[in-house]
C-alpha cells in the first residue's frame, strides 16, 4: 500500500506535528505541505523527512506573512500530483483534505478543525487583522467567502474523515455535512511524566502567543493577584503586547523545548488553559504530569479534564472568572491526586492513538 501524507504546512513544530509524526511513524511516507521551514524541524522528528512544497514555498515573506497568501492555498494544494499513491492521509486545518485524488484512491483525512478563521472565528479574524473595514476589509471578506465555497466542496473529496475530539465532529458535521469518526491526538505520556516531589508555588500558561489562545485572560487575572506568580513559556506576534501588560509577578520564558516545559509542568501549582481550543494537547501533557488544569469550559476542554478530579472549570472568558476559580481551587486544593492526574491522561497516549488509527486505516482499506 502506496501512502503519502499532506499537511497544511511545516513552519512549527506543534500540537498538529505532533500528530502528523506519529502517523508517519506508522506509515513512512513522502510528505506533501504547502511550505515547510527546515529550521523549525532541526531536532524535531520531522527533520529528516522527506518533504515536498508547493510554489509557496518561494513567495516572499511565507513564513511570516503567509495569511496574506490564503487565497493562494486551495491552488497551491491542488497542485501536488498525488496520483501515484494508493492512500492519501492528510492532516488538515487549512486546506490539506483538499488534495486531488482518483477514484481509485482512499483520502482518509485526519481534521484538527475546520478552518475556524473562516467560520467561526470569522469576525474575530478580520478585527484582529485590521480587516474589518473599508476597502481591504470588504476584498478580505469577498476572499473569505469564496475560501468557504471552496471549502465545503472540497470537502467531497475526502472518503472517510477522522475528528480530533467529539467538539470538532459536531463542527465538521456542521459545516460539511459530514459523520467524523473521534480518535484523539498523541499525547507522549511516557515523557511528561509524573515527580512526585512537592509542588512549587507558581502557575503556568503556555502556548503560542496568539489572540484566540486568550493569555491576555491570564494576565488580566493575576495582575489582580500581585502575590500570585504566573510563568508564560511560548512565543508569537502577542508577545511585546502581553509583556506591556503584565506586572512584575508575571514571567515570560518564551519559547522553550519539552524540557523545560516538562520542569515546569512537574513542579508548577496548576496549568492555566483560557483558550477556546479543539483538543488542546498541552493541557493533556500538564495533567501527564500531574498538574490540575484551570480550563475554560468549552471545546475539547470538556473532554479532557474532569471537573474537581484533574482540574477546575472557569465558566467565562474572563480574569474576573479566572481569579475566582484560582481563588476557589486554591482552597480545595488538597482533594487533586497528582497520581490520579496523570493516570487519567494516560488515556491519551501515543501508544492509544497510534492502535486506534492504524485500526481505522485497515479497516477503511482493506
Amino acid at each position: 500500500m502506496r501512502t503519502a501524507l499532506v499537511h497544511d504546512w511545516l513552519a512549527t513544530y506543534a500540537g498538529s506535528e505532533k500528530v502528523l509524526t506519529s502517523i508517519l511513524e506508522m506509515y513512512p511516507s513522502p510528505i506533501f505541505s504547502l511550505f515547510h521551514k527546515e529550521k523549525s524541524m532541526i531536532g524535531t522528528p520531522l527533520q529528516d523527512a522527506d518533504i515536498t512544497s508547493s510554489f509557496l514555498q518561494k513567495m516572499p515573506k511565507i513564513f511570516s506573512k503567509f495569511k496574506y497568501y490564503l487565497p493562494l492555498f486551495p491552488l497551491a494544494m491542488e497542485s501536488f500530483d498525488l496520483s501515484e499513491y494508493d492512500v492519501i492521509i492528510s492532516s488538515s486545518h487549512c486546506v490539506a483534505k483538499g488534495s486531488l485524488t482518483h477514484a481509485h484512491q482512499t483520502h482518509i483525512c485526519y481534521c484538527h478543525t475546520p478552518m475556524r478563521y473562516i467560520w467561526d472565528l470569522h469576525f474575530e479574524y478580520l478585527k484582529h487583522a485590521n480587516l474589518h473595514k473599508g476597502f481591504k476589509g470588504l476584498l478580505a471578506r469577498h476572499y473569505m467567502h469564496k475560501l468557504r465555497n471552496w471549502d465545503v466542496g472540497s470537502s467531497l473529496r475526502v472518503d472517510h474523515f477522522i475528528a480530533n475530539s467529539k467538539c470538532v465532529a459536531k463542527r465538521i458535521k456542521k459545516i460539511y455535512r459530514r459523520d467524523a469518526s473521534v480518535i484523539y491526538p498523541p499525547v507522549d505520556t511516557q515523557f511528561f511524566t509524573l515527580n512526585e516531589t512537592p509542588r512549587e508555588d507558581f502557575y503556568i500558561a503556555g502556548g503560542r502567543l496568539v489572540p484566540y489562545k486568550k493569555i491576555c485572560v491570564c494576565i488580566e487575572a493575576f495582575n489582580q493577584m500581585p502575590d500570585k506568580k504566573l510563568v508564560v513559556i511560548g512565543d508569537g506576534p502577542q508577545r511585546k503586547k502581553l509583556m506591556k501588560m503584565a506586572k512584575s509577578n508575571i514571567t515570560f520564558l518564551g519559547y522553550q523545548n519539552n524540557e523545560v516545559l516538562r520542569d515546569h509542568l512537574q513542579r508548577a501549582k496548576g496549568y492555566l488553559f483560557m483558550a477556546h481550543e479543539d483538543f488542546g494537547i498541552q493541557a493533556v501533557e500538564a495533567q501527564s504530569t500531574g498538574c490540575p488544569v484551570l480550563a475554560f469550559a468549552k471545546g475539547g476542554a470538556l473532554e479532557t479534564v474532569v471537573e474537581n478530579e484533574t482540574g477546575m472549570f472557569v465558566f467565562d472568558q474572563t480574569g474576573l472568572a479566572l481569579r475566582d476559580t484560582i481563588m476557589k481551587f486554591e482552597q480545595n486544593y488538597d482533594r487533586f491526586d497528582g497520581k490520579k492526574i496523570s493516570a487519567h491522561a494516560a488515556s491519551f497516549s501515543k501508544e492509544r492513538f497510534q492502535k486506534e488509527f492504524k485500526a481505522f486505516i485497515e479497516e477503511k482499506c482493506s
